[in-house]
């Protein structure tokens, strides 16, 4: 069978962790465009594509980030599979017409989500989930036609809209990764928060969050490639 070609939009600029997360749980060959140093792809001939999360916010003001936007738009129209994670989630929202804003404050750790259990990418797991996030933007409103089905107290964490879907959280990460990025924060968050979040990055919230790693199932991708419809869509 042949292998999916899916393109990895890494717009993190710790980029070397974000490609080796992604391409771990991603079954297909990957294509990496590391997007802050201003690669894009130069056309639409991919199976599907995926854009990352990032420090960056999708409302600046950047050269590589209007480029982006630009070609997320135009694999949208063009008919590809979409999954947009973090950064990622809402920067879909924002080209196909929601709104992003700055929640003022942090979210991160391992939290519990509500999912509504219509989505078959998360079939199975327990409509409280766990997951890890790590974000102070946030989907303020889905774009026109958007189905949320994902959502905790701080807002918005999963809508799915024809074939592009967006969560807020980080499926791909491993604990290594939710550590280096928890410590990272020393210069936004008071030392006794971001001891609070380590203490919680465990085995078991580990565990428990990888059952959200089914949104990488290229199984149900490659039926989206096909033009058949699953509940995702």
């Amino acid at each position: 069978m042949t292998r999916l070609k899916i393109a990895l939009l890494n717009a993190a600029h710790a980029a070397d962790d974000t490609e080796r997360n992604f391409v771990r749980e991603l079954d297909a060959d990957v294509v990496e465009f590391r997007c802050p140093s201003g690669e894009i792809p130069e056309g639409f001939a991919f199976d599907g594509f995926v854009v990352t999360g990032s420090a960056a916010s999708v409302y600046w003001d950047r050269e590589w980030i209007g480029r982006l936007k630009t070609w997320v738009g135009g694999a949208v129209e063009a008919g590809l599979p979409a999954l947009g994670v973090c950064y990622g989630h809402q920067l879909l929202a924002d080209v196909l017409g929601g709104r992003v804003e700055d929640m003022g404050e942090y979210e991160i750790g391992y939290r519990t989500v509500e999912h509504d259990g219509e989505n078959r990418l998360l079939a199975g797991i327990d409509e409280s989930m766990t997951v890890f996030t790590t974000h102070s933007d946030r989907v303020a409103e889905p774009p026109p036609g958007a189905t949320v089905f994902a959502e905790n107290d701080y807002g918005i964490h999963g809508f799915r809209k024809d074939r592009a879907i967006g969560v807020q959280f980080h499926p791909e990460y491993d604990m290594q990764t939710a550590e280096t990025v928890t410590t990272g924060k020393d210069d936004q968050l008071a030392e006794e928060r971001i001891q609070r979040v380590l203490n919680g990055i465990t085995q078991s919230n580990y565990e428990a969050a990888c059952e959200a790693k089914q949104l990488f199932d290229t199984s149900l991708l490659r039926r989206r490639v096909r033009g058949e419809r699953v509940a995702a869509d």
